[in-house]
């Protein structure tokens, strides 16, 4: 036997639910914070460090992953991914892993495999045993010893745009 009175909604008692519990209203409905010190450990989730501090987005080595990745931040490739990689920081792929797509990143570190193009950064290294397939657009290049390349490559002109007049490009 209850010890107070409860009247129930009309969908209850449509139901034939003998209690019933009333709706709350939008305003009583909050979402609490997640880091709230109040809330049980097991409610709260940290923030990540890489939306914090800038870190790195990071695919292991013993996953495969076809599609597209766009951003900020630094990704790593330590497993296979086709795709196009645009992101505005820092791309790596680490020895033992495969790209098989187009990459725009601002400093491209090359260890694995890559079979596409890589276009627009400011630096490209190529590690010992990297492999590139394609062609390579960048401000510099670094290749070490005992990698392998095949495609065309451009590299140092970004200074020559600069000093260009806009009046001497396209008349004529």
């Amino acid at each position: 036997m209850a010890l107070w009175k409860e009247s129930p909604s009309p969908a209850a008692a449509a139901a034939g639910s003998p209690l019933s519990t009333p709706a709350a209203t939008p305003a009583e409905r909050t979402v609490p914070e997640r880091n709230d010190p109040s809330l049980p450990v097991s409610a709260r989730r940290a923030t990540p460090k890489a939306a914090t501090e800038g870190g790195e987005s990071v695919i292991a080595a013993n996953i495969t992953i076809e599609g597209k990745i766009e951003g900020g931040g630094n990704v790593r490739i330590a497993g296979r991914f086709k795709g196009d990689v645009r992101i505005d920081g820092n791309f790596t792929i680490d020895p033992g892993a495969q790209l098989t797509g187009q990459v725009v990143a601002g400093i491209v570190v090359v260890g694995g495999e890559l079979q596409g193009n890589i276009e627009s950064a400011k630096r490209v290294d190529v590690l010992e045993g990297g492999v590139i397939v394609g062609d390579v657009k960048a401000g510099s290049i670094t290749v070490a010893a005992g990698s392998r390349m095949r495609g065309h490559v451009e590299f140092g002109w970004e200074e020559e745009k600069a000093k260009l007049k806009p009046g001497l490009v396209g008349s004529g």
